[in-house]
C-alpha cells in the first residue's frame, strides 16, 4: 500500500511537471496535512545525502543556513547597527552576541523540526491549533514578512539615491520593479543569484573589516561592550529591541524549517541525527560570518562617530546617521568610491533579503492556509504592502523619516517574535511530535529563558513607552483616560495571546518519519534500501528552485 501510494505520488508529480503550473493553487487532498506529505519527483533537482558516515556529507547540507543568514545582514541590520554605534558606541555589542547565540539555537531547532517530522513550522501550526488561532497566527506572520520587507524597500531606495541621485520617494516606487528583475535573474538559477549577492555583500563586509584597521577601536572597550550588558535610558532599550528584531526574525523560523525539506536524507536514526548535527554546524558558520559583519559595522560606526578629530560635516552625519549617510565611514578604505560601492552592496543586500522574504511568504501561505501563489505574484503583493508606508514616510519625512521607519519595522519584528518562537519551542520539546529527537531538558530550559527575556524586554518597553506617551501628551484628562484604556487593553490582549500559546498543551501527535521503533525498522528491512531515504518535498523544491522558461512557455 505504501509503495502504491509513492507510485501514485510520483506519477502525479511527473504529470504536473509536464504541464504549466497555475498561478493560484489550492490543494484538494490531505497532502500537506497528512502524516507522510512526501512526493517523489524524479524531474526535480535533488541533493541526495549518501547513506554513509562521512564529514563530506556536510557539503550536501550546505545551503539553507546561508540563505537564512542573509536576513542577518539585511538593510535593517545595517541601519540599527549604524545607529547603535553612533549613539552608544560599543555599549550594545552584547545584544549582537546574545542575539547571535540565541539565533543559532533557535534556527537549529527550526531545522530539526523539519528534518525529524517532514513538515515545516507553519504546517505544524495548522495541524495543532484551532482554525481561528491558526488564522491569527497567519496574519501575524504576514505582518512580520511585510515589516521585514520595509527595510529592504528603503535600503534599495537609498542605494538608488546614492548611485543615481534619485529622490528617496521615487526610489521607493522603483523598488516595485525589483520583482521583475529578481524573476529575470532567477531564471538562470537561484544558486547563481545567491552567489552573486553573497559576493557583493561580503565585499562591503571586507571594507568594514579593513576600516577597523583605520578606525582602531579600543579593543578593551569592544570586549567590554560584548560581555558587559548595559542599557542606559529608553533610547538604548528601543535600539536593543530593534537589534533583537533585526537579528532574530519570525519569518526565518518558518523559512529554515521548510528549506531543510529539499534534501534527500537517510531516514535511519543515525541519518537524522547526522542531518541535525550538520545543519547546526552549517548554521553556526553562516551566523558567525553575519555576527562578525554586525560587530564590525557597530565598531566602525562607534569609533568614527566618537572620534575627536571629526569635521563638522561628519559630526552632523553622525548625529542622525542612516543608511543614506553611512558611506562616509568607508572613505579611508574606498575614497571617493565609498558611496558607490556601499550603494551596490546595499542594493545587493536588499535584493537578497527579498529572496528570503518571498520564500518565507510562500511557505507561510502554503503551511497555514494550504494555498500557494506563484513567486512573482507573492513577491509583488508583499512589496506593494511594504511600499505604501515607506512611500508615505519618505514623502513626509525624507531620508531621516525613512531611516526611523526601518527602526520601527525592526521593533515590530521583535514584538511578533513570540508568536513564532513559542510554537517552535513547544513543538520541538514535545516527544509526541519529535520522539527521541525532542529537545533535552537543558536545551528546553535555555531556550525558554531566551524567549522569556525577549518577551520581558518587549513588554517593559511597551509599558514604559506607553506610560510616558500618556504623561507627556497634550490631551485632556478624558482623552488620556480613553487612550489609556485602549492602549492597556491592546497590551492585555498581547499578553493573553502569549499566555495562550505558552500554557496550551499540544494535542496532535506527529507521525515520525525516522526509524525509531522495531516495527519501522522491520518494515525498512523488508522494503529495501530505497525506503532508507526521505523523499524531498516536491512542493518545497518547486517553490525554492524555479525552472527556466522555455520558448513554448513564452
Amino acid at each position: 500500500m505504501w509503495a502504491e501510494r509513492n507510485k501514485r505520488g510520483g506519477n502525479m508529480a511527473v504529470t504536473g511537471s509536464a504541464s504549466r503550473q497555475p498561478q493560484f493553487i489550492s490543494s484538494t487532498g490531505n497532502r500537506s496535512s497528512s502524516d507522510a506529505p512526501l512526493i517523489e519527483n524524479s524531474d526535480t533537482d535533488q541533493i541526495v545525502v549518501p547513506d554513509k558516515t562521512s564529514w563530506k556529507n556536510l557539503f550536501a547540507y550546505m545551503g539553507p543556513g546561508f540563505l537564512v543568514s542573509i536576513a542577518y545582514i539585511d538593510p535593517g541590520n545595517f541601519e540599527t547597527d549604524l545607529q547603535s554605534g553612533a549613539q552608544y558606541k560599543y555599549e550594545l555589542l552584547w545584544i549582537i552576541l546574545v542575539a547571535s547565540c540565541a539565533a543559532l539555537i533557535i534556527q537549529s531547532m527550526a531545522a530539526n523540526l523539519g528534518v525529524v517530522t517532514g513538515k515545516h513550522l507553519a504546517e505544524h501550526c495548522r495541524t495543532e491549533y484551532p482554525r481561528s488561532t491558526n488564522f491569527i497566527l497567519w496574519v501575524i506572520a504576514e505582518i512580520a514578512i511585510v515589516a521585514c520587507d520595509i527595510p529592504e524597500v528603503i535600503g534599495t531606495a537609498f542605494a538608488l539615491n546614492m548611485l543615481f541621485n534619485i529622490p528617496v520617494w521615487i526610489g521607493v516606487l522603483l523598488t516595485g520593479l525589483s520583482t521583475l528583475i529578481l524573476l529575470a535573474l532567477q531564471q538562470y538559477g537561484v544558486r547563481k543569484l545567491e552567489f552573486l549577492i553573497a559576493f557583493l555583500v561580503f565585499t562591503i563586509a571586507a571594507c568594514f573589516f579593513a576600516e577597523l584597521g583605520y578606525a582602531k577601536p579600543d579593543a578593551k572597550e569592544v570586549l567590554e561592550g560584548l560581555f558587559v550588558p548595559k542599557l542606559k535610558g529608553s533610547g538604548a532599550t528601543g535600539l536593543a529591541i530593534s537589534l533583537l528584531g533585526a537579528m532574530v526574525m519570525p519569518h526565518n523560523l518558518f523559512l529554515h524549517s521548510a528549506l531543510v525539506l529539499s534534501r534527500k536524507i537517510p531516514r535511519s536514526v543515525h541519518g537524522i541525527k547526522e542531518a541535525c548535527r550538520f545543519y547546526m554546524i552549517e548554521s553556526a558558520f553562516a551566523l558567525l560570518v553575519a555576527f562578525l559583519i554586525n560587530v564590525s559595522v557597530i565598531s566602525v560606526s562607534g569609533a568614527v562617530c566618537n572620534s575627536s578629530n571629526l569635521n563638522a560635516e561628519d559630526q552632523q552625519s553622525c548625529q542622525d546617521l542612516d543608511l543614506n549617510k553611512a558611506s562616509f565611514l568607508l572613505k579611508n578604505v574606498l575614497g571617493k568610491w565609498s558611496s558607490k560601492l556601499f550603494a551596490v552592496a546595499l542594493l545587493a543586500s536588499g535584493q537578497s533579503s527579498t529572496i528570503t522574504g518571498t520564500y518565507a511568504g510562500q511557505y507561510v501561505m502554503q503551511g497555514f492556509l494550504d494555498l500557494r501563489l506563484k513567486p512573482w505574484i507573492r513577491n509583488f503583493l508583499t512589496r506593494c504592502l511594504a511600499i505604501v508606508p515607506s512611500l508615505i514616510v519618505a514623502v513626509i519625512g525624507g531620508s531621516a523619516g525613512a531611516g526611523k521607519l526601518i527602526i520601527i519595522a525592526s521593533m515590530i519584528l521583535s514584538f511578533e517574535l513570540p508568536f513564532a518562537l513559542i510554537p517552535l519551542l513547544k513543538f520541538t520539546s514535545s516527544k509526541t511530535k519529535m520522539g527521541t529527537h525532542a529537545n533535552s531538558f537543558t536545551i528546553s530550559v535555555l531556550t525558554w529563558i531566551i524567549g522569556s527575556l525577549i518577551m520581558a524586554i518587549n513588554i517593559y518597553y511597551l509599558l514604559t513607552g506607553f506610560v510616558k506617551l500618556l504623561l507627556h501628551s497634550e490631551l485632556e484628562i478624558v482623552g488620556k483616560v480613553f487612550v489609556g484604556i485602549l492602549g492597556f487593553s491592546a497590551i492585555a490582549i498581547y499578553l493573553a495571546g502569549i499566555a495562550y500559546l505558552v500554557f496550551r498543551k499540544n494535542k496532535k501527535a506527529t507521525h515520525l518519519l525516522s526509524l525509531t521503533t522495531p516495527e519501522s525498522r522491520q518494515m525498512e528491512n523488508e522494503q529495501g534500501n530505497g525506503s532508507m531515504y526521505c523523499l524531498p518535498r516536491e512542493d518545497i523544491i518547486s517553490m525554492q528552485l524555479p525552472q527556466r522558461s522555455s520558448l513554448t512557455d513564452l
